[in-house]
């Protein structure tokens, strides 16, 4: 976006507002095992390392900030870093890496470390690393499975710099499949013209997250917050602009809130697949970055475009069923399709040449749309998909992971066919970022799936999402450290705002009632978003998901305020819970926005594409207030001075 607008509360959603134009296994030590100097008791506005003249001049500025900030900070519940990170995925990790050079950071990350959507990604990173291959060819390949909704020049951008970001995660580590050549062994996924998948066999995310964080364990400058559950943004307006300070956090391992103050934040918090009831994310995607950057009043944009991964093993057609439910679905890589694999229904009929003359090499909103249509006319709850007619010991060396799980539960998938469904996987929509990350909030900066950079458009290319993360992660480090060297930052200004405040006032058996009301109700909410908000929508079940949320909505909050529930109580189910409604009816809104099918966004009654609709859904900030708990952030938003 040629400018990044921000606005006052609320929101209205503009579906033509303009031509797809651009979008502005460690072990970490914990706060208590470490020394007073690196976990901010004391305020470290300064980071230990100076390497040029624009530190020296930070050093200066805020030496008398250091000395003046003691008298506010009497406790551990505040603390202040140059750099705040939220998230623990490739792009939150690789970009303090980078930022940690230039000042202090923290990481704040929901679970453990290891546990974001990276370490459960298995097909691997794209990039133009053969000679036959060009930048042109994954252009054109990225454009096509967008539906031709992306942004060109991001578009160029990320298929230019991605060949170094990858030498780069190579560089420091990562360990990456080569051929019997000795070069990488480049694979080939569903939309792709060309082998350019560089992978680690079908665990690709565990290794760069192995990689990565080994890095961040090494570099003194950066300290991890585990078990830190983002609540809301700070944030301050002045001349008509937004600024952030920081986030408030709830330790959920101390129950504390925990608020960070920092010049700059950057967000990379992943996406929402949890507003679904089958999804390959892990539990942590709750879509807690985008409902905090909606409630802060950043733009957001294309949030109606909800990748379905079309092939999630099903546990319905497994010989030996899992014990119980998993949190989320395992995930079948599309490489398994790239490297030969054969989509057949329960007739083992091949049926992806009816729908597409790419079979099943197509784009994945293409194959989900087909699975999706096949489930129904036959009344299947799962397809199969066949590798087994390649050498067995292809097979394993290259899908060892998948195997080992399939083998778990009673099927060799070198002998026989796999069980897959269709299943929530990204979210191409997001918080709406420019092309050095930035977003309509200043100090705000954001990266990875949390946001929409234009790079997808309506449908997002296998592979291009690690990509993304890398680009963007490191384009965004020079504005970060520019709006930190000239960031003003007044110590105390963490008090301004009201903190959150624990459940604790409230009684157990209340307290128990709002949990397992919070459960059944986010239960209630994906149920919702399956049958109505799904592969494919129409209008009337729009409306009807619109209406059901605002009611389920309504029902759950008036249940917690009953019970003693404040407006700035927390707890982490049901932070989780307002974070999923806000998502639900950010994706409903812009999909009722869309009159026409691109991409991922399948409608009955726009069943087609339309030129004069190829424009991104832009959702801004307007003055009219939503009075749900869920759009509302805890703290007021202060006036800059």
């Amino acid at each position: 976006m040629a400018k990044l607008m921000g606005g006052s509360a609320g929101f209205h959603v503009q579906g033509a507002h303009m031509q797809a134009s651009r979008p502005p296994s460690l072990s970490f030590r914990t706060c208590a095992q470490l020394e007073i100097s690196r976990f901010c008791t004391i305020p470290r506005f300064m980071g230990v390392k100076a390497v040029n003249a624009s530190q020296q001049h930070m050093r200066h500025r805020f030496s008398s900030i250091r000395a003046s900030a003691l008298p506010c900070m009497q406790d551990d519940t505040t603390r202040y870093f140059d750099f705040v990170v939220i998230g623990s995925g490739v792009a939150g990790l690789r970009y303090a890496l980078e930022v940690s050079k230039h000042g202090s950071v923290a990481i704040i990350t929901k679970a453990e470390p290891h546990e974001s959507n990276t370490n459960y990604a298995q097909g691997g990173v794209s990039a133009v690393l053969c000679p036959k291959d060009s930048v042109e060819s994954h252009m054109q390949d990225t454009i096509v499975a967008g539906a031709h909704l992306c942004d060109e020049e991001t578009v160029r951008i990320v298929c230019t710099e991605g060949p170094e970001r990858v030498k780069e995660l190579i560089a420091m580590g990562a360990s990456f499949d080569h051929g019997e050549d000795g070069r990488l062994h480049l694979a080939r996924e569903g939309g792709h013209s060309h082998n350019r998948i560089v992978h680690s066999a079908d665990m690709t995310g565990k290794e760069i997250e192995r990689a990565l964080l080994q890095a961040v364990e090494n570099d003194e400058n950066i300290s991890v917050f585990g078990h830190h559950f983002a609540i809301d943004l700070l944030t301050c307006q002045n001349n008509g602009e937004i600024f952030c300070y920081g986030v408030d956090s709830l330790d959920t391992k101390a129950q504390k809130v925990v608020r960070f103050i920092s010049k700059v934040t950057l967000l990379a918090s992943g996406g929402a697949g949890h507003i679904y009831p089958t999804t390959t994310n892990p539990p942590v995607a709750t879509g807690d970055g985008i409902a905090m950057c909606h409630r802060a009043q950043a733009v957001i944009s294309n949030m109606e475009f909800v990748q379905f991964h079309p092939t999630a093993l099903s546990d319905e057609g497994l010989p030996i069923k899992p014990a119980k439910i998993r949190d989320n679905a395992f995930l079948v890589t599309e490489a398994v399709r790239g490297d030969g694999g054969i989509l057949y229904n329960q007739s083992m009929e091949r049926f992806m040449p009816l729908y597409d003359d790419r079979a099943e090499l197509a784009p994945r909103d293409v194959v989900a749309r087909s699975i999706d249509d096949q489930l129904k006319k036959r009344g299947g709850k799962y397809v199969l998909l066949d590798i087994s007619h390649k050498p067995r010991e292809k097979i394993l060396a290259h899908f060892p992971n998948i195997a080992a799980e399939c083998l778990r539960h009673g099927l060799d998938i070198t002998q026989q066919p796999i069980p897959v469904v269709p299943a929530a996987h990204y979210m191409c929509g997001g918080v709406r970022a420019g092309l050095q990350g930035e977003t309509s909030v200043k100090g705000l900066y954001v990266a990875g799936e949390v946001a929409c950079t234009g790079l997808h458009g309506a449908n997002r290319l296998a592979s291009n999402s690690l990509l993304e993360a890398l680009v963007f992660a490191q384009r965004a480090v020079q504005p970060s450290i520019d709006h930190m060297v000239d960031a003003d930052a007044d110590p105390c200004l963490a008090e301004k705002w009201a903190r959150p405040v624990l459940s604790v006032s409230i009684k157990d058996s209340a307290l128990s009632d709002i949990i397992e009301k919070t459960k059944k109700t986010r239960m209630e909410l994906q149920s919702i978003m399956w049958e109505y908000v799904g592969i494919v929508r129409s209008t009337n079940r729009l409306k009807n998901a619109e209406w059901k949320i605002g009611d389920l909505e309504s029902e759950w909050e008036e249940f917690l305020f009953r019970r003693g529930w404040k407006p700035a109580t927390v707890g982490i189910e049901a932070c989780e819970m307002r974070n999923l409604f806000c998502c639900a009816k950010l994706v409903v809104k812009s999909a009722l926005a869309r009159r026409e099918s691109r991409g991922l966004h399948f409608t009955e009654d726009f069943p087609y594409l339309e030129e004069s609709k190829r424009k991104p859904t832009v959702i801004f900030p307007t003055a009219i207030q939503e009075l749900t708990w869920s759009s509302k952030p805890l703290q007021r938003q202060l006036q800059c001075k």
